[in-house]
């Protein structure tokens, strides 16, 4: 069974970017292949990682709700087809996108083909990443389920822990297989305060560790360079590294 790490938390907090990093690590510790899962129906978990997508499962499913099956051949054949296509390769990892949101009518019956797939894909890989939406409708619809650890991204705020901790407390009431969850400060200025603490160990969260606010995030991503390639001696991604190490089995 795959290792899995899913990302939360709410929007601005720097999951995207922190999902990388993680990408990032587990290649440089040679724990690989990995698979990189986009469960964000904003995608760009790509530009993050420097790839190009070509196709998403959301895409594939929209097709197939349309009839747009090509004669002679299956509905399970026609989405191993496209979940082929949609994959992306990359040294290391490969990265499946899973799209926009289904929309109106019910998908029933290709959110089951796309679970055994994803299902059949994972004994492939010994590490999964994942990054979800912000919020907590990927814990609600059950997007986020059966994972080693939870990690909940925040900002200083208060509204960040705030959805850190609801987050975690929704995917425990709904049993939904999560092993450990931590929390990470991201974007910190200073150390977090005795209030901030409170509120994570008052959570039944543990703090994994905080990332300090780093330019070289905001310069690769202004100029469109994949924020996975900053330079290893970057505050963040030594930061980031530290608290893979205690997290990561």
């Amino acid at each position: 069974m795959p290792y899995t790490i899913a990302l939360a938390g709410k929007g601005g907090t720097g999951k995207t970017t922190m999902a990388g990093l993680l990408i990032k690590y587990l290649v440089k510790k040679n724990r690989t292949p990995i698979l990189a899962v986009d469960a964000d129906c904003n995608s760009n978990l790509n530009e993050v990682l420097g790839l190009e997508i070509k196709d998403t499962l959301g895409n594939a499913r929209e097709e197939m709700k349309k009839g747009v099956v090509p004669g002679g051949m299956t509905k399970d054949i026609f989405m191993e087809m496209k979940l082929e296509e949609a994959m992306v390769e990359a040294p290391g990892y490969d990265l499946i996108v899973m799209g926009q949101p289904e929309g109106a009518g019910c998908y029933c019956a290709a959110n089951t083909l796309l679970a055994g797939f994803m299902d059949r894909l994972a004994d492939n890989y010994p590490f999964i990443v994942m990054d979800n939406e912000a919020g907590m409708e990927h814990i609600s619809r059950l997007t986020t389920k059966n994972v080693d650890i939870l990690l909940l991204i925040t900002d200083p705020s208060r509204r960040g822990l705030q959805a850190a901790i609801r987050i975690d407390d929704l995917a425990r009431r709904l049993n939904i297989g999560v092993g450990k969850s931590y929390v990470v400060i991201n974007q910190a200025k200073e150390a977090p305060s005795e209030k901030a603490l409170e509120m994570i160990h008052g959570g039944g969260l543990e703090l994994a560790g905080t990332v300090p606010d780093d330019r070289t995030i905001y310069d690769f991503d202004f100029n469109g360079q994949p924020t996975i390639e900053m330079p290893d001696d970057s505050v963040s991604v030594q930061a980031s590294f530290e608290i893979f190490d205690k997290i990561v089995a």
